[in-house]
Protein backbone atom coordinates (compact mmCIF):
# COMPACT_ATOMS: atom_id res chain seq x y z
CA UNK A 1 0.00 0.00 0.00
CA UNK A 2 2.55 2.29 0.77
CA UNK A 3 2.23 6.25 0.09
CA UNK A 4 -0.30 5.39 -2.56
CA UNK A 5 -3.28 5.74 0.02
CA UNK A 6 -3.63 9.47 0.81
CA UNK A 7 -5.87 11.58 2.71
CA UNK A 8 -5.36 15.60 2.62
CA UNK A 9 -7.16 18.08 5.21
CA UNK A 10 -7.46 21.69 4.17
CA UNK A 11 -8.48 22.84 7.62
CA UNK A 12 -9.34 26.75 6.31
CA UNK A 13 -10.04 29.73 8.48
CA UNK A 14 -13.45 30.51 6.41
CA UNK A 15 -14.29 26.54 5.08
CA UNK A 16 -12.58 23.65 5.40
CA UNK A 17 -12.41 20.44 2.99
CA UNK A 18 -10.39 17.35 1.96
CA UNK A 19 -9.38 15.59 -1.05
CA UNK A 20 -7.67 11.87 -1.29
CA UNK A 21 -5.93 9.23 -3.46
CA UNK A 22 -6.62 5.33 -2.87
CA UNK A 23 -4.86 4.11 -6.16
CA UNK A 24 -1.73 3.00 -6.44
CA UNK A 25 1.82 4.98 -6.82
CA UNK A 26 2.40 4.03 -10.61
CA UNK A 27 -1.17 5.21 -11.57
CA UNK A 28 -1.06 9.28 -11.92
CA UNK A 29 -4.63 9.54 -11.30
CA UNK A 30 -6.13 13.02 -10.38
CA UNK A 31 -6.75 13.04 -6.35
CA UNK A 32 -11.07 12.89 -5.79
CA UNK A 33 -12.22 15.76 -4.05
CA UNK A 34 -15.11 15.20 -1.63
CA UNK A 35 -17.90 17.91 -2.63
CA UNK A 36 -20.62 19.61 0.09
CA UNK A 37 -23.89 21.20 1.09
CA UNK A 38 -26.19 18.56 -0.75
CA UNK A 39 -28.68 19.10 1.97
CA UNK A 40 -29.23 22.63 1.49
CA UNK A 41 -28.98 22.61 -2.42
CA UNK A 42 -25.32 23.53 -2.44
CA UNK A 43 -22.23 21.52 -4.52
CA UNK A 44 -19.17 23.38 -2.83
CA UNK A 45 -15.38 22.00 -2.52
CA UNK A 46 -15.11 23.11 0.68
CA UNK A 47 -17.64 23.52 3.82
CA UNK A 48 -17.66 26.14 6.46
CA UNK A 49 -15.24 25.80 8.98
CA UNK A 50 -17.89 26.29 11.65
CA UNK A 51 -18.42 24.00 14.72
CA UNK A 52 -21.24 23.50 16.87
CA UNK A 53 -21.30 21.57 20.76
CA UNK A 54 -24.55 21.49 23.30
CA UNK A 55 -23.74 23.18 26.54
CA UNK A 56 -22.17 20.20 27.96
CA UNK A 57 -19.41 20.78 25.42
CA UNK A 58 -20.38 17.69 23.55
CA UNK A 59 -20.05 17.50 19.75
CA UNK A 60 -23.00 18.26 17.59
CA UNK A 61 -22.17 19.53 13.85
CA UNK A 62 -19.40 20.55 11.82
CA UNK A 63 -19.81 22.87 8.39
CA UNK A 64 -22.75 23.62 6.68
CA UNK A 65 -25.10 21.68 8.96
CA UNK A 66 -23.48 23.57 12.13
CA UNK A 67 -24.12 26.85 10.64
CA UNK A 68 -27.55 26.17 9.88
CA UNK A 69 -28.35 24.60 12.73
CA UNK A 70 -27.04 27.50 15.05
CA UNK A 71 -28.86 29.96 13.16
CA UNK A 72 -32.37 28.53 12.82
CA UNK A 73 -32.82 27.41 16.67
CA UNK A 74 -33.93 31.01 17.88
CA UNK A 75 -33.33 32.61 20.94
CA UNK A 76 -32.65 30.76 24.14
CA UNK A 77 -31.72 27.42 22.72
CA UNK A 78 -29.30 28.97 20.94
CA UNK A 79 -27.43 30.89 23.51
CA UNK A 80 -26.82 27.35 25.29
CA UNK A 81 -24.86 25.99 22.66
CA UNK A 82 -21.50 26.79 21.73
CA UNK A 83 -20.72 27.82 17.97
CA UNK A 84 -17.76 29.04 16.33
CA UNK A 85 -16.88 29.89 13.29
CA UNK A 86 -13.49 31.43 11.81
CA UNK A 87 -11.41 29.90 15.07
CA UNK A 88 -8.49 28.66 13.33
CA UNK A 89 -7.55 32.35 13.03
CA UNK A 90 -6.78 32.67 17.11
CA UNK A 91 -3.85 30.50 16.20
CA UNK A 92 -1.98 33.51 14.14
CA UNK A 93 0.30 35.32 15.74
CA UNK A 94 0.03 34.38 19.91
CA UNK A 95 1.55 32.49 22.33
CA UNK A 96 0.37 29.58 22.17
CA UNK A 97 -0.28 26.43 24.62
CA UNK A 98 -2.24 23.28 25.41
CA UNK A 99 -4.69 24.63 27.44
CA UNK A 100 -5.44 28.29 26.30
CA UNK A 101 -9.39 29.09 26.19
CA UNK A 102 -11.27 30.74 23.16
CA UNK A 103 -14.63 32.26 22.91
CA UNK A 104 -18.04 30.69 21.16
CA UNK A 105 -20.56 33.04 19.90
CA UNK A 106 -22.55 33.16 22.88
CA UNK A 107 -19.49 34.29 24.72
CA UNK A 108 -18.54 31.11 26.65
CA UNK A 109 -15.39 29.23 26.70
CA UNK A 110 -13.97 25.93 25.54
CA UNK A 111 -9.98 25.06 25.33
CA UNK A 112 -8.85 25.06 22.00
CA UNK A 113 -7.51 21.81 21.64
CA UNK A 114 -10.44 20.56 22.07
CA UNK A 115 -12.93 22.49 19.56
CA UNK A 116 -9.75 21.81 16.60
CA UNK A 117 -9.78 18.14 17.85
CA UNK A 118 -13.16 17.46 17.29
CA UNK A 119 -13.22 19.46 13.78
CA UNK A 120 -10.29 17.46 13.03
CA UNK A 121 -12.29 14.24 14.40
CA UNK A 122 -15.37 15.07 12.07
CA UNK A 123 -12.99 15.63 9.00
CA UNK A 124 -10.65 12.05 9.38
CA UNK A 125 -14.34 9.98 10.12
CA UNK A 126 -15.84 11.88 7.20
CA UNK A 127 -13.50 11.01 5.00
CA UNK A 128 -12.98 7.10 6.06
CA UNK A 129 -16.89 6.71 5.60
CA UNK A 130 -16.54 8.71 1.78
CA UNK A 131 -13.81 6.20 1.18
CA UNK A 132 -16.06 3.41 2.00
CA UNK A 133 -18.72 4.19 -0.59
CA UNK A 134 -16.13 4.39 -3.05
CA UNK A 135 -14.59 1.19 -2.60
CA UNK A 136 -17.59 -1.33 -2.70
CA UNK A 137 -17.69 -1.43 1.68
CA UNK A 138 -14.28 -2.35 2.13
CA UNK A 139 -13.55 -0.67 6.08
CA UNK A 140 -10.37 1.49 6.24
CA UNK A 141 -8.94 2.82 9.80
CA UNK A 142 -6.89 6.31 9.69
CA UNK A 143 -3.83 3.97 9.85
CA UNK A 144 -4.62 2.47 6.25
CA UNK A 145 -3.68 6.27 5.28
CA UNK A 146 -0.63 8.94 4.94
CA UNK A 147 -2.42 12.01 6.14
CA UNK A 148 -1.44 15.38 5.43
CA UNK A 149 -2.82 18.77 6.75
CA UNK A 150 -2.08 21.71 5.57
CA UNK A 151 -1.19 24.99 7.30
CA UNK A 152 -0.25 28.68 6.67
CA UNK A 153 3.90 29.04 5.76
CA UNK A 154 3.28 32.19 7.53
CA UNK A 155 2.53 30.79 10.64
CA UNK A 156 4.53 30.34 13.73
CA UNK A 157 6.01 26.88 14.85
CA UNK A 158 3.71 26.53 17.71
CA UNK A 159 0.39 26.82 15.61
CA UNK A 160 1.79 24.24 13.56
CA UNK A 161 2.85 21.53 16.64
CA UNK A 162 -0.68 22.77 17.91
CA UNK A 163 -2.15 21.05 14.98
CA UNK A 164 -0.43 18.25 15.01
CA UNK A 165 -1.41 17.64 19.09
CA UNK A 166 -5.16 18.02 17.63
CA UNK A 167 -4.47 15.29 15.20
CA UNK A 168 -3.24 13.46 17.13
CA UNK A 169 -5.93 13.31 19.67
CA UNK A 170 -8.46 13.37 17.07
CA UNK A 171 -7.33 9.65 16.17
CA UNK A 172 -5.59 10.83 12.69
CA UNK A 173 -2.60 9.55 13.73
CA UNK A 174 -1.22 7.38 17.20
CA UNK A 175 1.72 7.88 19.41
CA UNK A 176 4.77 6.06 17.61
CA UNK A 177 3.24 6.81 14.35
CA UNK A 178 3.74 10.41 14.12
CA UNK A 179 5.57 10.28 10.23
CA UNK A 180 2.23 8.84 9.25
CA UNK A 181 1.34 12.72 9.51
CA UNK A 182 2.65 15.17 7.21
CA UNK A 183 2.17 18.75 7.92
CA UNK A 184 1.89 20.95 4.43
CA UNK A 185 2.64 24.36 3.73
CA UNK A 186 -0.58 25.12 2.38
CA UNK A 187 1.27 27.52 -0.10
CA UNK A 188 3.62 24.89 -1.33
CA UNK A 189 1.08 22.50 -1.54
CA UNK A 190 -0.54 24.62 -4.01
CA UNK A 191 2.10 25.14 -6.03
CA UNK A 192 3.16 21.59 -6.40
CA UNK A 193 -0.29 20.92 -8.18
CA UNK A 194 0.28 24.19 -10.37
CA UNK A 195 3.47 23.12 -11.34
CA UNK A 196 1.57 19.80 -13.63
CA UNK A 197 -1.27 21.93 -14.92
CA UNK A 198 -1.26 22.53 -18.51
CA UNK A 199 -2.11 25.53 -19.89
CA UNK A 200 -6.01 25.29 -20.00
CA UNK A 201 -5.96 24.76 -16.33
CA UNK A 202 -5.58 28.45 -15.74
CA UNK A 203 -7.97 30.73 -16.04
CA UNK A 204 -7.46 32.73 -19.59
CA UNK A 205 -8.92 36.03 -19.43
CA UNK A 206 -5.98 38.78 -19.09
CA UNK A 207 -3.97 37.05 -18.01
CA UNK A 208 -2.55 35.25 -21.21
CA UNK A 209 -2.12 31.67 -22.43
CA UNK A 210 0.44 30.85 -20.26
CA UNK A 211 1.35 27.84 -18.12
CA UNK A 212 3.78 27.57 -15.26
CA UNK A 213 7.32 26.72 -17.02
CA UNK A 214 8.88 23.97 -15.24
CA UNK A 215 12.56 24.63 -16.53
CA UNK A 216 15.55 24.26 -13.05
CA UNK A 217 16.13 28.04 -12.83
CA UNK A 218 12.51 29.32 -13.05
CA UNK A 219 11.56 31.01 -10.27
CA UNK A 220 8.07 31.98 -9.26
CA UNK A 221 5.57 33.40 -6.64
CA UNK A 222 2.76 31.43 -5.04
CA UNK A 223 -0.09 34.32 -3.16
CA UNK A 224 -2.69 31.97 -1.20
CA UNK A 225 -5.13 33.59 -0.74
CA UNK A 226 -7.40 32.22 2.04
CA UNK A 227 -10.34 33.92 3.98
CA UNK A 228 -8.18 34.80 7.04
CA UNK A 229 -4.47 34.80 6.18
CA UNK A 230 -2.78 36.36 2.94
CA UNK A 231 0.45 33.61 2.22
CA UNK A 232 2.85 34.17 -0.20
CA UNK A 233 6.00 31.70 -0.69
CA UNK A 234 8.56 31.80 -3.30
CA UNK A 235 10.17 29.11 -5.53
CA UNK A 236 12.47 28.21 -7.66
CA UNK A 237 12.32 24.84 -9.88
CA UNK A 238 15.01 22.61 -9.39
CA UNK A 239 16.62 19.58 -11.62
CA UNK A 240 14.38 16.87 -11.44
CA UNK A 241 11.31 19.48 -10.63
CA UNK A 242 12.03 19.31 -7.28
CA UNK A 243 11.27 22.75 -5.48
CA UNK A 244 13.75 25.08 -3.16
CA UNK A 245 12.33 28.03 -1.16
CA UNK A 246 14.25 30.92 -2.09
CA UNK A 247 13.20 33.46 1.19
CA UNK A 248 10.80 33.20 4.32
CA UNK A 249 7.08 33.24 3.74
CA UNK A 250 5.82 36.38 4.69
CA UNK A 251 1.55 37.67 4.30
CA UNK A 252 -0.78 39.46 6.88
CA UNK A 253 -4.22 38.27 8.18
CA UNK A 254 -6.39 40.73 5.48
CA UNK A 255 -7.98 37.62 3.39
CA UNK A 256 -10.89 37.26 2.00
CA UNK A 257 -13.26 37.92 4.99
CA UNK A 258 -11.82 41.55 5.46
CA UNK A 259 -13.86 42.41 2.74
CA UNK A 260 -16.53 40.45 4.38
CA UNK A 261 -16.65 42.55 7.24
CA UNK A 262 -17.09 45.97 5.17
CA UNK A 263 -19.76 45.21 3.54
CA UNK A 264 -21.71 44.27 6.71
CA UNK A 265 -20.12 46.99 8.53
CA UNK A 266 -21.66 49.23 5.12
CA UNK A 267 -25.43 46.92 5.86
CA UNK A 268 -24.83 48.64 9.41
CA UNK A 269 -24.36 52.16 8.21
CA UNK A 270 -27.27 52.19 5.88
CA UNK A 271 -29.57 50.71 8.70
CA UNK A 272 -28.21 52.40 11.53
CA UNK A 273 -30.57 51.98 14.66
CA UNK A 274 -31.79 48.93 13.01
CA UNK A 275 -28.73 46.05 12.27
CA UNK A 276 -27.82 45.21 15.69
CA UNK A 277 -31.06 44.67 16.47
CA UNK A 278 -32.28 42.80 12.99
CA UNK A 279 -28.41 40.88 13.31
CA UNK A 280 -29.47 39.52 16.81
CA UNK A 281 -32.98 38.38 16.09
CA UNK A 282 -32.70 37.15 13.02
CA UNK A 283 -29.07 35.53 12.53
CA UNK A 284 -30.41 33.13 9.63
CA UNK A 285 -31.12 35.69 7.14
CA UNK A 286 -28.03 37.27 7.91
CA UNK A 287 -25.95 34.36 7.39
CA UNK A 288 -28.01 33.75 3.82
CA UNK A 289 -27.08 37.53 2.95
CA UNK A 290 -23.17 36.81 4.04
CA UNK A 291 -23.18 33.65 2.07
CA UNK A 292 -25.21 35.38 -1.36
CA UNK A 293 -22.37 38.19 -0.72
CA UNK A 294 -19.59 35.11 -0.86
CA UNK A 295 -20.94 34.82 -4.93
CA UNK A 296 -21.22 38.11 -5.54
CA UNK A 297 -18.00 38.95 -4.37
CA UNK A 298 -16.57 36.69 -7.23
CA UNK A 299 -17.65 38.93 -9.83
CA UNK A 300 -17.21 42.60 -10.89
CA UNK A 301 -20.92 44.00 -11.32
CA UNK A 302 -23.29 45.87 -9.52
CA UNK A 303 -24.75 43.88 -6.39
CA UNK A 304 -28.25 43.38 -6.01
CA UNK A 305 -29.50 41.51 -2.71
CA UNK A 306 -33.15 41.63 -2.31
CA UNK A 307 -33.89 43.05 1.43
CA UNK A 308 -34.94 40.00 3.77
CA UNK A 309 -38.71 40.68 4.77
CA UNK A 310 -37.48 40.46 8.65
CA UNK A 311 -35.04 43.78 7.95
CA UNK A 312 -37.13 45.44 5.93
CA UNK A 313 -40.11 45.02 8.46
CA UNK A 314 -37.81 46.32 11.38
CA UNK A 315 -36.69 49.64 9.25
CA UNK A 316 -40.44 50.53 8.39
CA UNK A 317 -41.18 50.82 11.53
CA UNK A 318 -38.67 53.35 12.18
CA UNK A 319 -39.23 55.35 8.89
CA UNK A 320 -39.86 54.74 5.09
CA UNK A 321 -36.91 52.36 3.41
CA UNK A 322 -36.27 55.08 0.85
CA UNK A 323 -35.24 57.37 3.52
CA UNK A 324 -32.52 55.26 4.86
CA UNK A 325 -30.42 55.29 1.60
CA UNK A 326 -31.01 59.36 1.13
CA UNK A 327 -27.13 60.42 2.34
CA UNK A 328 -25.55 56.91 1.53
CA UNK A 329 -22.80 56.42 -1.01
CA UNK A 330 -22.65 53.81 -3.73
CA UNK A 331 -26.26 51.91 -3.06
CA UNK A 332 -29.72 53.21 -3.23
CA UNK A 333 -33.02 51.25 -3.10
CA UNK A 334 -34.94 49.49 -5.64
CA UNK A 335 -37.71 47.93 -5.75
CA UNK A 336 -37.29 45.81 -2.78
CA UNK A 337 -33.66 45.09 -3.53
CA UNK A 338 -30.69 46.98 -2.13
CA UNK A 339 -28.25 48.06 -4.70
CA UNK A 340 -24.94 48.12 -4.39
CA UNK A 341 -22.60 50.00 -7.13
CA UNK A 342 -19.86 47.95 -8.68
CA UNK A 343 -17.53 51.03 -7.03
CA UNK A 344 -18.31 50.47 -3.75
CA UNK A 345 -18.16 46.79 -3.95
CA UNK A 346 -14.26 47.17 -4.91
CA UNK A 347 -13.49 49.89 -1.71
CA UNK A 348 -14.29 47.07 0.08
CA UNK A 349 -11.83 45.33 -1.40
CA UNK A 350 -9.68 48.84 -0.77
CA UNK A 351 -7.59 47.46 2.09
CA UNK A 352 -7.18 43.84 1.48
CA UNK A 353 -5.76 44.40 -2.05
CA UNK A 354 -3.55 47.30 -0.68
CA UNK A 355 -1.65 44.73 2.16
CA UNK A 356 -1.01 42.19 -0.53
CA UNK A 357 0.25 44.53 -3.48
CA UNK A 358 2.59 45.60 -0.51
CA UNK A 359 3.80 42.50 0.50
CA UNK A 360 4.43 41.48 -2.66
CA UNK A 361 6.15 45.00 -3.74
CA UNK A 362 8.61 44.43 -0.49
CA UNK A 363 9.49 40.85 -2.22
CA UNK A 364 10.01 41.91 -5.54
CA UNK A 365 12.60 44.99 -4.77
CA UNK A 366 14.76 41.91 -3.83
CA UNK A 367 17.25 40.45 -6.18
CA UNK A 368 15.27 37.49 -7.57
CA UNK A 369 14.68 36.53 -10.95
CA UNK A 370 11.01 35.48 -10.56
CA UNK A 371 8.66 35.04 -13.51
CA UNK A 372 5.58 34.18 -12.15
CA UNK A 373 3.30 34.83 -9.60
CA UNK A 374 0.36 32.42 -9.31
CA UNK A 375 -2.99 33.37 -7.34
CA UNK A 376 -4.48 30.70 -5.48
CA UNK A 377 -6.79 30.25 -2.32
CA UNK A 378 -10.63 30.84 -2.61
CA UNK A 379 -10.34 34.17 -2.35
CA UNK A 380 -8.25 34.25 -5.68
CA UNK A 381 -11.72 33.21 -7.50
CA UNK A 382 -12.79 37.20 -6.89
CA UNK A 383 -12.40 38.85 -10.51
CA UNK A 384 -11.43 42.26 -8.59
CA UNK A 385 -8.68 40.48 -6.62
CA UNK A 386 -6.92 38.99 -9.88
CA UNK A 387 -7.65 42.03 -12.17
CA UNK A 388 -6.10 44.35 -9.17
CA UNK A 389 -2.83 41.95 -9.40
CA UNK A 390 -2.92 42.19 -12.91
CA UNK A 391 -2.87 45.75 -12.92
CA UNK A 392 -0.15 46.27 -10.54
CA UNK A 393 2.01 43.44 -11.88
CA UNK A 394 1.03 42.23 -15.02
CA UNK A 395 3.54 44.52 -16.84
CA UNK A 396 6.48 42.58 -15.38
CA UNK A 397 5.37 39.25 -14.61
CA UNK A 398 2.83 36.64 -16.05
CA UNK A 399 0.43 36.42 -13.17
CA UNK A 400 -1.51 33.22 -13.57
CA UNK A 401 -4.44 31.48 -11.72
CA UNK A 402 -5.85 28.05 -11.81
CA UNK A 403 -9.64 26.66 -12.61
CA UNK A 404 -11.11 26.39 -9.20
CA UNK A 405 -8.04 28.08 -7.27
CA UNK A 406 -9.60 26.92 -3.77
CA UNK A 407 -9.16 22.95 -4.42
CA UNK A 408 -5.42 23.46 -5.92
CA UNK A 409 -4.37 23.06 -1.96
CA UNK A 410 -5.79 19.59 -1.20
CA UNK A 411 -5.22 18.48 -4.58
CA UNK A 412 -1.87 19.69 -4.65
CA UNK A 413 -1.18 18.13 -0.63
CA UNK A 414 -1.97 14.83 -2.17
CA UNK A 415 0.85 15.00 -3.98
CA UNK A 416 2.84 16.61 -1.20
CA UNK A 417 2.03 13.42 0.76
CA UNK A 418 2.88 10.76 -2.34
CA UNK A 419 6.52 12.91 -2.84
CA UNK A 420 7.60 14.33 0.58
CA UNK A 421 11.13 15.81 -0.74
CA UNK A 422 9.14 17.71 -3.44
CA UNK A 423 10.03 20.79 -1.49
CA UNK A 424 13.85 19.80 -1.57
CA UNK A 425 14.90 22.83 0.73
CA UNK A 426 13.49 25.92 2.90
CA UNK A 427 15.06 28.75 4.22
CA UNK A 428 14.98 28.38 8.28
CA UNK A 429 12.58 30.38 9.71
CA UNK A 430 15.48 31.17 12.95
CA UNK A 431 18.77 30.77 14.57
CA UNK A 432 18.61 27.60 16.79
CA UNK A 433 21.12 26.69 19.48
CA UNK A 434 22.09 24.95 22.48
CA UNK A 435 23.50 26.54 25.82
CA UNK A 436 26.69 24.20 26.27
CA UNK A 437 29.57 24.70 28.71
CA UNK A 438 32.81 26.03 27.83
CA UNK A 439 36.63 26.39 30.00
CA UNK A 440 36.44 30.00 30.82
CA UNK A 441 38.69 32.75 28.95
CA UNK A 442 39.37 35.76 30.24
CA UNK A 443 39.34 37.58 26.79
CA UNK A 444 36.26 36.05 25.72
CA UNK A 445 33.93 35.50 28.17
CA UNK A 446 31.90 37.00 30.54
CA UNK A 447 33.27 37.61 34.03
CA UNK A 448 29.41 37.42 35.49
CA UNK A 449 29.55 33.77 33.40
CA UNK A 450 32.00 32.55 35.36
CA UNK A 451 31.85 29.36 37.92
CA UNK A 452 34.94 26.85 39.45
CA UNK A 453 34.03 23.14 40.55
CA UNK A 454 36.95 20.54 41.29
CA UNK A 455 37.12 19.53 37.49
CA UNK A 456 38.09 23.28 36.66
CA UNK A 457 36.97 27.19 35.92
CA UNK A 458 34.14 27.22 33.48
CA UNK A 459 31.76 29.41 31.40
CA UNK A 460 28.01 28.80 31.64
CA UNK A 461 25.30 29.81 28.99
CA UNK A 462 27.22 29.98 25.87
CA UNK A 463 25.09 29.46 23.12
CA UNK A 464 26.81 27.25 20.76
CA UNK A 465 25.16 27.59 17.15
CA UNK A 466 23.44 24.55 15.51
CA UNK A 467 21.68 26.03 12.30
CA UNK A 468 21.58 30.24 10.80
CA UNK A 469 18.40 32.36 10.51
CA UNK A 470 17.63 32.32 6.69
CA UNK A 471 19.88 29.48 5.65
CA UNK A 472 18.90 26.39 3.24
CA UNK A 473 17.98 23.36 5.51
CA UNK A 474 16.58 20.31 3.35
CA UNK A 475 13.45 18.67 4.24
CA UNK A 476 15.20 15.49 6.09
CA UNK A 477 18.76 16.92 7.00
CA UNK A 478 19.94 15.63 10.08
CA UNK A 479 23.08 17.92 11.59
CA UNK A 480 25.77 16.29 13.98
CA UNK A 481 27.28 17.27 16.99
CA UNK A 482 29.72 15.75 19.79
CA UNK A 483 29.31 17.44 23.32
CA UNK A 484 31.45 16.26 26.45
CA UNK A 485 30.70 16.87 30.51
CA UNK A 486 31.74 19.61 32.54
CA UNK A 487 32.40 17.06 35.65
CA UNK A 488 33.99 14.29 35.57
CA UNK A 489 31.34 11.87 37.87
CA UNK A 490 28.27 13.65 36.62
CA UNK A 491 25.93 10.71 35.84
CA UNK A 492 23.45 12.50 33.56
CA UNK A 493 23.60 15.72 31.47
CA UNK A 494 20.86 18.14 30.43
CA UNK A 495 20.38 19.72 27.17
CA UNK A 496 18.72 23.11 26.68
CA UNK A 497 17.68 24.27 23.10
CA UNK A 498 16.99 28.53 22.13
CA UNK A 499 16.41 30.04 18.97
CA UNK A 500 16.41 33.67 17.93
CA UNK A 501 15.81 35.73 15.23
CA UNK A 502 19.51 37.48 15.39
CA UNK A 503 22.53 35.96 13.78
CA UNK A 504 24.97 36.64 16.18
CA UNK A 505 24.10 35.53 19.64
CA UNK A 506 27.31 34.72 22.25
CA UNK A 507 24.59 33.81 25.41
CA UNK A 508 21.33 32.10 25.74
CA UNK A 509 19.62 35.10 28.43
CA UNK A 510 20.16 37.78 25.25
CA UNK A 511 17.36 39.39 24.58
CA UNK A 512 15.00 38.01 22.36
CA UNK A 513 16.32 35.07 22.80
CA UNK A 514 13.37 31.75 23.68
CA UNK A 515 13.98 28.59 25.53
CA UNK A 516 12.19 25.58 23.39
CA UNK A 517 12.98 22.42 24.99
CA UNK A 518 15.08 20.27 26.99
CA UNK A 519 15.98 16.64 27.80
CA UNK A 520 18.48 14.59 29.65
CA UNK A 521 21.03 12.20 28.43
CA UNK A 522 21.76 9.37 31.37
CA UNK A 523 25.73 8.27 31.27
CA UNK A 524 26.17 6.11 33.99
CA UNK A 525 29.74 5.14 33.33
CA UNK A 526 31.99 7.38 34.55
CA UNK A 527 35.17 5.93 33.40
CA UNK A 528 36.34 8.43 30.88
CA UNK A 529 35.69 11.18 33.08
CA UNK A 530 35.75 14.38 31.26
CA UNK A 531 36.69 12.74 27.64
CA UNK A 532 32.79 10.74 27.90
CA UNK A 533 31.20 11.75 24.32
CA UNK A 534 27.65 12.59 24.09
CA UNK A 535 26.58 12.64 20.13
CA UNK A 536 23.87 15.00 19.82
CA UNK A 537 21.76 14.62 16.00
CA UNK A 538 19.21 17.41 15.49
CA UNK A 539 16.65 16.46 12.32
CA UNK A 540 14.94 18.99 10.38
CA UNK A 541 11.65 17.57 9.68
CA UNK A 542 8.90 19.60 7.14
CA UNK A 543 7.85 21.51 9.83
CA UNK A 544 9.34 19.70 12.60
CA UNK A 545 12.69 19.17 14.23
CA UNK A 546 13.61 16.72 16.30
CA UNK A 547 17.20 16.11 18.46
CA UNK A 548 18.58 12.68 19.84
CA UNK A 549 21.41 12.90 22.24
CA UNK A 550 23.25 9.76 22.95
CA UNK A 551 25.84 8.79 24.95
CA UNK A 552 28.69 6.85 23.47
CA UNK A 553 29.97 4.52 26.46
CA UNK A 554 26.36 2.82 27.39
CA UNK A 555 24.56 3.49 24.01
CA UNK A 556 21.54 5.81 26.32
CA UNK A 557 19.78 7.69 24.04
CA UNK A 558 16.55 10.21 24.73
CA UNK A 559 15.22 11.66 21.75
CA UNK A 560 12.44 14.90 22.22
CA UNK A 561 10.69 16.65 19.27
CA UNK A 562 11.48 20.36 20.37
CA UNK A 563 8.52 22.13 21.58
CA UNK A 564 7.55 25.41 20.67
CA UNK A 565 5.07 25.89 22.91
CA UNK A 566 4.68 27.38 26.32
CA UNK A 567 4.27 24.89 28.88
Amino acid sequence: MGDSFIIAIDFGTAYSGYAFNITPRNQKTEPCVRYWGEKSARETPKTPTCILFDKYKQFISFGYEAKEAYVSRMGTEAKDKLFFESFKMSLYKRKLSLDMKIKAANGKEMKALQVFTEALKFLKEDALTTIAQHTAGRQFTAADFTWVLTVPAIWEESAKQFMREAATQAGIVTKGKEDKLVIALEPEAASVYCKKLPSDGFIAENLGDGKLDQSPGTQYIVVDCGGGTIDITFHEVLEEGNLKELHKASGNDLGGQTVDRKFKQFLREIFTGVWDDYEKKFPNEVQKIMYDFTLFKKHEDDVEIPCPFNLGKLAEKKKKIEKYFKKVHGATWEDGSIKISKEKLKEFFEESLEGITRCLTEILKKDFKIKYILLVGGYADSKILRNHITDKFGDDYTILCPFRPQEVIMKGAVEFGRNKGVVASRKNPFTYGIGIFQRFDKFRHREDKKFTNKDGVWCRDIFMKLVDVGEDVCWNETREHTLYPVEAAQKAMSFSFYRTKKKHVAYIDEPDTEEIGSFVVESPDTTLGLSREIRLKIKFGFTEMTATGTDRESGSSQTIRINFMRN
